[in-house]
């Protein structure tokens, strides 16, 4: 038998199971039935809709409009998948019965449907059951944005022709049922801008096509904007791919523990069906619609003493601030001992470099120099990477006064230690260049890394870090008296995006992508690492561990990360033309100068 085969007995095993009956029954609420005096919406059902994304299928779909809606009115959406089961009017979900009644009590807002089947290959007869010998595995269970640019770029534009459908993400909602509920947790989860509400039951976060490392990735990502419902039974699914009643309960924990607006509804006995789920579906409904918004509320007793994570970095309510806007490629973050703040402006009409007083007051500090990567040494001047003039200079300050440093070389980003050792990337070269700004020696440190790009040090300046821009690692070498680096180590794992048109020896494992993007770097006073990266910023704790990643406040490339301010704890990015910053439980540190000692240690 042929992979190709085994996927689609694969596909009939789930779909018979997910409509079997268990030991236990549907229960239908009064919602499910058609109530006297309840005005009714109207249901329209398409055909054969050809998608640009998932290329050779078409699919049957359906649009519910509730009978209270006005044009004028930019009415809340909530997209469904298998449509097919959830517009059945004798079946567990019965969506137009239920919304009509819901609206009609206010317990949900006037809210559009729109139900979609998975797509099928045009080209072979479609089965009775429109589970069988389609693309549903594919398209629901696989990781990475595929399936959310398949709504936002096509569905929801679609019916937004002839509705008026809301923009706010809180007024949107994604649900569905096995596989159908893993595809709307990661819709949610790539577009946390589009979907604010996510309702998933007897989800399939197994190991179908790699969801199962769901629950790790939700402990290390920043909380996302989503409120999640979960429902599961003790009687579903154990197999090949895992037990969907460990993995929700996992799922369910970790959302928990990172603080997100979620609930859990969980019963023994049932199967893999719609039997409990359908029967709770009002109530689930109720709970996502709901306007309460709870604080977010963390429990991290379970926490060793050296974790790390992202809770014991990150300030609630404490999100990004726009700190500069409208410039033409910002780079070069760093700070002086005072917490002033400190970039370049690489692509204005001068290049400028800028200062940002700890006051907020922004002043331009040196003008002409495209400066990529800028640091300050333990002479009080400011050292900068200026690849344009291969050259790495020196400005001494208020004057501006440039000296250079070290000519025919390419830098990108730099560090200068207290000793007043000079450490640059030059990417081009997959080269690490070691200047001695005392005497003037210049050698080559290390050669190899694929695009060495962002630098820094750990606090005690023993150790000197590289991110690689084209690979996953950021590298750590041991810093020797005299500058030399030994010990050369991929330390640090670089998280990376699912590459959606990556291909896998197996034809379901996700592929992830080799590049990380992985740019500026900086560190703070108890040894966490901060790495720019496609994803975000990676946060990594001294040895080498993940302790998350922040979310990216732009869509526009990250392109380094440092700290400032009076007490060193603003987080600063460089995001192309914006700058943002966010406060943060943690001290940068400051390589220029002698380590300050934490509190309480002698």
């Amino acid at each position: 038998m042929n992979k190709t085969s085994i996927l689609s007995l694969v596909a009939v095993v789930f779909a018979m199971a997910f409509a079997a009956h268990g030991a236990d029954t549907f229960k239908p609420t009064p919602y499910h039935e058609v109530q006297p005096g309840v005005p009714q919406g109207k249901l329209i059902h398409y055909t054969n809709w050809v998608s640009k994304v998932f290329t050779n299928t078409v699919r049957d779909w359906w649009v519910y409009v509730p009978a209270q809606y006005k044009d004028e009115k930019p009415a809340a959406v909530m997209v469904f998948q298998d449509g097919h089961d959830y517009v059945n009017l004798k079946g567990s979900w019965r969506v137009p019965t239920v919304f009509d009644n819901l609206i009609a009590k206010g317990e949900m807002p006037v809210t559009i449907a729109i139900l979609l089947n998975p797509g099928h290959d045009p080209a072979k007869p479609r089965d009775k059951s429109p589970w069988r010998s389609s693309n549903r595995s594919f398209e629901y269970d696989s990781l990475g944005d595929r399936y959310a640019r398949f709504l936002t770029e096509e569905m929801l534009p679609e019916v937004a022709k002839s509705y008026n459908l809301s923009t706010n993400a809180a007024d949107r909602a994604i649900s569905g049922a096995s596989s159908g509920g893993i595809c709307s947790f990661t819709v949610a989860w790539e577009r946390p801008e589009q979907f604010g509400k996510v309702l998933s039951t007897i989800g399939s976060f197994t190991n179908l096509r790699g969801g199962h490392v769901y629950p790790s990735i939700i402990r290390k990502t920043e909380r996302k904007p989503i409120r999640v419902y979960l429902e599961d039974c003790g009687g579903d699914l154990d197999n090949f791919a895992g037990s969907w009643p460990l993995a929700n309960q996992q799922m369910a924990a970790a959302l928990k523990y990172m603080g997100y607006d979620t609930r859990f509804d969980y019963v023994e006995g049932y199967a893999h069906n719609s039997m409990h789920g359908g029967s709770v579906f009002p109530e689930a409904l109720k709970w996502l619609w709901r306007s309460e918004k709870p604080a977010p509320v963390v429990n991290t007793k379970g926490d060793l003493g050296g974790d790390l994570t992202l809770l014991r970095l990150l300030i609630e309510k404490e999100g990004w601030q726009l700190v500069a806007d409208g410039l033409g490629f910002a780079d070069g973050p760093c700070a002086d001992a005072q917490g002033n703040f400190y970039f370049c402006d690489m692509r204005s009409t001068p290049p400028v470099v800028w200062k940002v007083a700890t006051d907020g007051t922004k002043s331009k500090l040196i003008e002409g120099t495209s400066c990529s990567g800028l640091k300050f040494g333990p002479d009080g001047r400011l050292y900068a990477c200026v690849g344009k003039e291969k050259q790495l200079v020196a400005f001494e300050l208020p004057s501006g006064k440039k000296s250079v440093i070290a000519t025919d070389v390419q830098p990108n980003d730099l560090v200068v230690s207290r000793k007043g050792h000079i450490y640059f990337t030059e990417t081009g070269k997959k080269q690490i260049t070691f200047v001695n700004a005392k005497t003037g020696e210049k050698k080559v440190a290390d050669v190899g890394i694929t695009a060495p790009n962002g630098i820094t040090l750990s606090p005690d300046q023993g150790t000197l870090a590289i991110s690689d821009y084209r690979g996953e690692y950021v590298w750590a070498f041991r810093v020797e008296a005299n500058g030399a680096l030994s010990a050369k180590a991929p330390y640090m794992t670089m998280r990376t995006a699912v590459d959606i048109n990556g291909k896998s020896a197996d034809g379901r494992s996700p592929v992830y992508k080799t590049v990380s993007g992985g740019d500026g770097m900086t560190a703070d006073t108890i040894g966490r690492y901060y790495v720019a990266t496609e994803l975000g910023v990676q946060v990594f704790d001294p040895t080498g561990r993940m302790c998350g990643v922040l979310t990216k406040p732009s869509d526009k490339a990250m392109t380094s990360c440092g700290f400032g301010g009076e007490k060193m704890d603003w987080l600063y990015v460089t995001c192309g033309d914006k700058i943002f910053r966010r406060k943060v439980q943690a001290t940068g540190a400051l390589f220029f100068q002698a380590q300050a000692k934490e509190p309480g240690k002698k």
